[in-house]
């Protein structure tokens, strides 16, 4: 009689009484009452919060955050990458091409802007810098070959053998020169010679480049061009030329970044592909030690905030969430949308020995009334 029959029963469009069973008569009210007395008793606003707090502990946070954020860089990586990539890629753009030319611009104003820095590469890079043997060598064949042939050699000498230089040259030597060559610069003078030297190099190009060619060779240039970058270093100069000269450098790259700088790394940041960059950045974090160390310190970190703000604002929290959840309207719900086999089955693997235990005290009883009232039957 408790569940069954589970439905109603009908005679003659009459219902039967006590059908369907008293459970599932009453199934709507039992849902109300369940939902009242768990609300009300069980789940109240404390006990909420305490499970908030056992939930929410710094070392359960830091695990989820954990979690969440290495979850988060492999989907990146992962299903994501080219939307990603172009996102991030943006804002590289942005970052180099428009936030970092305006600062570099308002921060040139600056009378010390980079000195430290450029003082610091001068003195750690530059003044220790020195050629190796094969970098002196492809520097020195490169100024013979590229900068300085032959042919170019030849247009210089041109162009410098003009006819007010050569007077000019003439000139000095006879005023300057003294003894044996006072009588060569006076007698024979520098003014000829050097009019045949212009002559010979614009009538005979050729044979004027072959010479140069192999004074080239006779003379070593190549062998003494590579010794001298060699022995090229900033620690033999005087300790005040450095000084004037690290200074000097400093002046002209403040000078240069203060009028082209910014220009410059609008030109720079345009000429990049900033989402394959984008993507090399993206692989590098996933597959980087640092990075993956690092997500446990911002984990720690996100748990101890987290905590922090729970501490001064769960219960505020937990009020605004309670009408949220609809916590009661779920156990209503759920007890509704129960069958009445359902809560049967419930009930009795609850209490199915209580249950039987009543069946067999009410036969005990009974059966002892039923005798009783016979013995009177039939005694008297």
């Amino acid at each position: 009689m408790l569940f069954r029959p589970y439905r109603p029963l009908y005679i003659a469009r009459k219902r039967i009484p006590f059908t369907p069973g008293l459970i599932p008569r009453n199934q709507a009210n039992l849902a109300q009452r369940v939902a009242n007395t768990i609300m009300g008793s069980l789940l109240t606003p404390d006990e909420l919060q305490n499970i908030a707090r056992r939930l929410l502990q710094p070392e359960r946070v830091k695990v989820a955050i954990s979690w969440l954020l290495r979850s988060s860089l492999q989907e990146v990586g992962q299903n994501k990458e080219e939307k990603s990539a172009q996102v991030l890629g943006n804002v590289l753009r942005d970052l180099f091409s428009e936030s970092l030319p305006r600062l570099v611009r308002v921060l040139s104003r600056r009378e010390d802007f980079l000195e430290a820095q450029i003082n610091q590469i001068f003195d750690q890079v530059l003044i220790d810098f020195q050629f190796s043997d094969n970098q002196a060598k492809q520097l020195s064949d490169w100024l013979v070959d590229v900068v300085l042939p032959p042919n170019r050699i030849r247009q210089i000498l041109i162009d410098l053998l003009t006819d007010r230089n050569i007077q000019i040259i003439d000139e000095t030597f006879r005023e300057k020169s003294s003894g044996t060559y006072w009588v060569i610069a006076n007698v024979f003078g520098l003014r000829n010679t050097l009019n045949r030297l212009r002559a010979f190099c614009l009538d005979e190009k050729e044979t004027a480049n072959m010479r140069i060619q192999e004074l080239v060779v006779t003379l070593e240039i190549r062998s003494r061009l590579r010794e001298w970058l060699k022995s090229l270093s900033l620690q033999n100069l005087p300790v005040s030329t450095v000084r004037q000269l690290r200074e000097s450098i400093r002046e002209a790259v403040q000078t240069y970044l203060q009028d082209r700088g910014s220009t410059l790394l609008q030109s720079l940041g345009s000429s990049i592909d900033w989402e394959d960059v984008a993507v090399l950045i993206i692989k590098r974090l996933q597959s980087s030690e640092s990075v993956n160390q690092s997500l446990d310190v911002i984990s720690e970190e996100l748990s101890l905030i987290l905590e922090r703000y729970l501490e001064e604002e769960l219960e505020t929290i937990i009020q605004k969430v309670i009408p949220i959840l609809s916590i009661d309207e779920v156990i209503v719900n759920r007890v509704n949308d129960t069958s009445p086999e359902q809560l049967e089955t419930t009930v009795n693997s609850i209490v199915k020995n209580e249950l039987q235990a009543i069946v067999n005290l009410g036969g005990i009883l009974g059966f002892i009334f039923g005798g009783l009232q016979a013995g009177y039957f039939y005694f008297s």
